[in-house]
């Protein structure tokens, strides 16, 4: 008997092992061990602690997800808590589904006016190659990239803005590196590659951080900001006006701070572009600007005018900011001959994860909802008086988003606030002045770490960081003197100003 059970045995154990190695795929083992664990506890909890306590630990994990989103994109872990969530019946199915047919705008923002950018890539390549090129002062290169991606990122999308400056980066420095592969050039770990590689982190994080500055600004500047618009009833001007009295302070707080880290080339800042460097590059345009294309100057100038009719349409609110992105992309492939689906499809890659990564954000809130998880803690605040509130309120958004995902936070505080008006707990003027703090708090204190703002996780994953060397806790440093500032002026501006 024994003879005959010991290989059975031994094939159950490897059918365990080969299904263990496919769970979540190249991750670490621990992390694979760490979500069984969670899977495994969460129902003994529901029944032995109550629903109350449970919801709390599915917070906390779901948290946990996000926060390790450089092992393991969320979506599957965080997926998977939330379908063991619907099962155990702590959120239902018809409770998921409204929540997303509620927030059905940010998801159609993600989903169309990303792609519809997406098309206008060649024309903002080209706005910061110009930069790059025509300035000679490293702090006012640096100024400029900040500046110019706040202004688009208030008026587009920080992903799309940020993958165009990766692709940017990313161009020139394998312009560069094909120079020094060959024999005229230094060797690739020369010292002058690593100024031009401390130039570009540098360019980089003010650029990329520039995207949270503007982003706060405008109704479209985050998904978590349409997300609040809609409850609240802004439109695009109403949340412009709004926000302008702590936004305006921001920015201007950062770009002053921009001009502070290059000329005291503190936390990583500072770095020059080499002239060696410089000289590759500009032979590179020169030859490029040469090359005889008809279509190019054309192709231009529809996306600049696609450019003015999307700020224009954002501006006097013709539609839902999805569809406009759906008409820009319309207008812009068949204006420019893009009929092929497969090159269409690559203009919702970037966006299409996030948007299901989204939709399982919105099945956690559907369990707080259920379980009430954060009545007890918006009762307290709500039993503050005056600016108490506000500070309480920007404090707890802006510590969630810095460890978790802005949008998640957002949508959590903003349908309890909404909760309270309807109840008549709040005024409307508080209603509003509290959306205000937790579109603030959710925007700038999350530029603290990569989980909190996803065009920061964007820059960290993608194929550009690890030749700029940017890791992990590099850019926790060099986002550091921006958290301080920026998170101090804007608490400054929420309390005096608004």
């Amino acid at each position: 008997m024994k003879s005959e059970w010991t290989p059975l045995h031994m094939h159950l154990r490897g059918m365990a092992g080969n299904v263990f190695t496919l769970f979540l795929g190249s991750v670490p083992a621990w992390y694979k061990n760490t979500i069984l664990v969670f899977l495994l506890i969460n129902p003994l909890l529901l029944f032995s602690g109550g629903e109350f306590i449970a919801g709390w630990l599915l917070v906390l994990e779901f948290i946990f997800t996000l926060a390790m989103a450089l092992r393991c994109y969320p979506l599957q872990p965080g997926g998977l808590l939330a379908l063991e969530a619907i099962l155990l019946g702590m959120a239902k199915p018809a409770a998921v589904y409204a929540e997303v047919s509620h927030n059905l705008p940010v998801l159609l923002l993600l989903m169309f006016m990303v792609a519809g950018i997406y098309f206008m890539q060649e024309l903002l390549l080209s706005v910061f190659t110009w930069l790059l090129l025509s300035i000679r002062r490293k702090w006012l290169l640096s100024l400029l990239f900040c500046g110019v991606s706040a202004l688009l990122s208030a008026f587009l999308d920080a992903l799309t803005v940020t993958a165009v400056l990766i692709s940017v980066c990313g161009g020139f420095y394998a312009v560069y590196h094909a120079s020094i592969s060959s024999a005229e050039m230094p060797a690739p770990d020369s010292v002058e590659l690593e100024e031009f590689r401390a130039f570009l982190r540098s360019l980089m994080m003010h650029a990329v951080v520039g995207t949270a500055m503007g982003g706060v600004a405008t109704l479209v500047g985050e998904p978590q900001n349409l997300l609040i618009g809609e409850t609240v009833g802004w439109h695009f001007m109403d949340f412009l006006y709004v926000m302008t009295p702590i936004s305006l302070p921001v920015i201007a707080a950062g770009l002053i701070l921009v001009v502070v880290l290059e000329k005291t080339r503190r936390f990583g800042y500072g770095a020059g572009l080499p002239d060696a460097v410089r000289g590759v590059l500009e032979q590179h345009s020169l030859a490029s600007s040469k090359q005889h294309d008809w279509r190019r100057p054309l192709r231009l100038l529809l996306q600049a005018l696609a450019g003015v009719l999307l700020i224009t349409a954002l501006g006097f609110h013709v539609a839902e900011v999805g569809l406009v992105g759906l008409a820009i992309l319309v207008l812009l492939t068949a204006f420019t001959g893009v009929v092929d689906e497969r090159r269409i499809a690559h203009a919702f890659e970037e966006a299409m994860p996030f948007t299901a990564l989204l939709v399982v954000f919105f099945a956690i809130v559907a369990v707080i909802e259920q379980s009430q998880l954060f009545t007890p803690i918006i009762h307290w605040v709500l039993s503050f008086d005056g600016r108490t509130q506000l500070s309480l309120l920007y404090a707890a958004n802006g510590l969630l988003s810095t460890v978790s995902d802005n949008v998640f936070v957002a949508t959590v505080y903003i349908q309890q606030i909404h909760a309270a008006f309807l109840a008549h707990a709040i005024s409307r003027e508080q209603f509003e002045t509290f959306a205000v703090a937790i579109n603030v708090g959710t925007n700038i204190p999350s530029v603290a770490t990569p989980n909190g703002q996803a065009a920061f996780l964007f820059l960290l994953t993608s194929g550009v960081a690890p030749l700029m060397r940017l890791s992990y806790v590099r850019m926790l440093w060099m986002a550091l003197p921006y958290t301080i500032v920026l998170t101090g002026v804007g608490l400054l501006a929420l309390l005096f100003l608004v």
